[in-house]
């Protein structure tokens, strides 16, 4: 048989993935963070005719004589270039501007720091549009809980979370004070309220030297306070503005990011797995940790009230699918010639 019949069905079948490829990418040029992909060829083996010989005293050097038996997939690539940023003014949308992925599971709820993310199915996600269930845990679309740290003023590992339906899940942290991340990811919280301790009472400062009694300014009693709004700042920290206008520390969204960041798997729903040849996910050092040992300026940083869309480019795609389909096309028709010169030669012999 001809090769070029063999050589056609071949360019005809990688120009066909293309064109899925091309089609998966159009159909997701509203998804929010979006990776699109490519399709890479490389020819076939080729069959030598002749071997090439050097030169000698009376002739030449000759060039040897191949002919390529098709094409062939040669891969097909992950673009993980950012794509635009959409504005939405929601306070549980984030974007990630630069390197990094958020960090969601599916499992048990572990149910303190020290049991850490055991039993939890880890993803990988560039999708921001999180959400919040009746018990306050933050989100992604499908409900995979968002991981990160806790933070404490004191010792950072020593902050317990509880899930237990409407009670104060995190200790009050001041916002405006010193305070430092845990070294444990454990899903995210925002409670309804929290408990603010109680203040000691302050006294006033004397108006003059002249010794006189001083008032005490009255303390402030333990309380629980609701929280009115909260945002999600660059780094990731949740801050809440409380009732009595105290400003609180509710934990610090986690990132990871990846040596090879194309060799992800798409495990659909807007998430990532890894895989041997994406590497071990590097995860960000949280808030207050040693300078040392602070890893975070290698990130990008999150933006609130914005989502990442998808990168693809429409006006590349449909080159692209016109390219393929003429490509396509011509396969075919070197199948028809093929056949027609067979026929010939069949018809020789009447």
């Amino acid at each position: 048989m001809l090769r070029s019949l063999y050589a056609g069905i071949s360019g005809m079948k990688v120009n066909q993935q293309k064109l899925d490829v091309i089609a998966n990418n159009i159909a997701n040029v509203g998804t929010t963070a979006f990776k699109s992909s490519r399709v890479r060829f490389q020819d076939m083996v080729s069959q030598s005719i002749s071997e090439s010989s050097s030169s000698s005293t009376n002739t030449g050097g000759v060039n040897g004589k191949q002919i390529g038996l098709g094409v062939q997939m040669a891969g097909i690539d992950t673009m993980v270039g950012q794509g635009m940023m959409q504005p939405t003014s929601r306070n549980l949308d984030v974007a990630v501007d630069g390197e990094g992925y958020l960090m969601v599971a599916k499992g048990a709820v572990p149910k303190t720091n020290a049991d850490g993310t055991t039993g939890m199915s880890l993803s990988y996600t560039r999708d921001g549009a999180l959400t919040l269930d009746d018990k306050g845990n933050l989100l992604n679309s499908d409900g995979l809980r968002v991981l990160g740290y806790a933070v404490s003023s004191t010792t950072p590992a020593s902050t317990s979370l509880t899930y237990a339906a409407s009670k104060p899940t995190s200790a009050y942290v001041d916002g405006n004070g010193t305070y430092a991340a845990g070294t444990d990811l454990v899903p995210l919280v925002i409670p309804e309220s929290i408990p603010v301790p109680a203040t000691a009472a302050i006294p006033a400062v004397p108006a003059t030297t002249t010794t006189v009694a001083v008032a005490a300014v009255p303390a402030v009693a333990a309380h629980i306070s609701k929280i009115t709004t909260f945002s999600i700042e660059k780094d990731g920290q949740i801050k809440a503005v409380l009732e009595d206008g105290k400003v609180a520390v509710l934990g610090q969204i986690a990132m990871a990011s990846f040596k090879n960041p194309a060799g992800l798997e798409k495990a659909g729903g807007n998430l990532f797995n890894v895989t041997s040849n994406s590497g071990a996910a590097v995860i960000r050092s949280g808030v207050g940790t040693a300078a040392a040992n602070d890893n975070s300026g290698s990130y990008g940083s999150m933006l609130g009230g914005m989502l990442e869309m998808s990168n693809v480019d429409l006006a590349e795609q449909f080159t692209d699918m016109i390219v393929a389909s003429r490509a396509f096309q011509a396969m075919g028709k070197t199948i028809t010639t093929g056949d027609e010169i067979l026929q010939d030669i069949i018809g020789l012999k009447r």
